[in-house]
């Protein structure tokens, strides 16, 4: 019934008594299906960040990419609950050191990105969560705009906890290795709810670059994570977390 309703085509309005028969110009034709159509994909887009706010998402179309080139390790699914605050900490001080604090864009840093001139950078966890659970890895418009509709659906739907969990859980940590479940497993033979600082700060590292990078070496980058992480549960940056 309720898919009934959202692709029903719009009917035409009654002709009033003693009017003339209106005749319809193509581009308001246009403009009125396409006003219909557009109506109709934010309000599926909305039901499915709604279902995703309650159900752990299965798997997502990177990792369903990626098993045509690595096999995928085991996944398990962690809680929030069941993930080391450390862990939580040293991926928000790595990722997004403003998460508490913005409601989906860092507009701080995407004005610090602009200013400098390059053309990567700013991405907060809550654009990709959305990312990684909806959308696809390459780059282009239409990804980006999909990008710009569903972020701010899963911060008005999703507590800042649960959109911590799920980009946790999808996260790419390795070639084939997706959530912090199965990195804490392949890396140090744990649990999430036993990483330690250093091995927090370790996984964090590796985030932007996973197929490059390895969490079983220091590096300059674990180091600074590491203090990020103590610096945010200080400050109180990391109070929702």
């Amino acid at each position: 019934m309720i898919l009934r309703l959202l692709f029903r085509t719009p009917a035409p309005e009654p002709a009033r008594k003693g009017a003339k028969p209106v005749r319809w110009r193509p581009l308001r034709r246009l403009a009125i299906w396409l006003r219909w159509f557009l109506l109709r994909v934010f309000l599926l887009m909305m039901v499915l960040v709604a279902f995703y706010g309650l159900v752990n998402p299965p798997t997502t179309w990177t990792i369903i990419a990626e098993s045509r080139n690595h096999p995928i390790k085991p996944r398990e699914w962690a809680d929030i609950g069941d993930i080391a605050p450390v862990m939580r900490r040293s991926v928000v001080a790595a990722e997004d050191a403003n998460f508490c604090r913005h409601w989906g864009f860092d507009m701080t840093e995407i004005r610090k990105v602009v200013a400098s001139g390059s053309s990567h950078g700013a991405s907060t966890i809550s654009q990709q969560t959305a990312k990684n659970v909806f959308l696809w890895q390459n780059r282009s418009w239409t990804r980006k705009l999909l990008e710009a509709v569903f972020t701010p659906l899963v911060e008005a739907l999703w507590s800042k906890q649960r959109i911590l969990e799920v980009y946790l859980n999808v996260a790419e940590f390795g070639p084939g290795i997706f959530g912090v479940g199965a990195a804490a497993r392949e890396y140090y033979g744990t649990t999430p709810d036993k990483l330690t600082p250093v091995q927090a700060a370790r996984l964090a590292a590796i985030l932007p670059a996973p197929k490059s990078r390895s969490p079983h070496q220091a590096s300059r980058r674990s180091r600074s994570i590491a203090d990020g992480a103590a610096t945010i549960a200080r400050d109180g940056r990391a109070g929702c977390l």
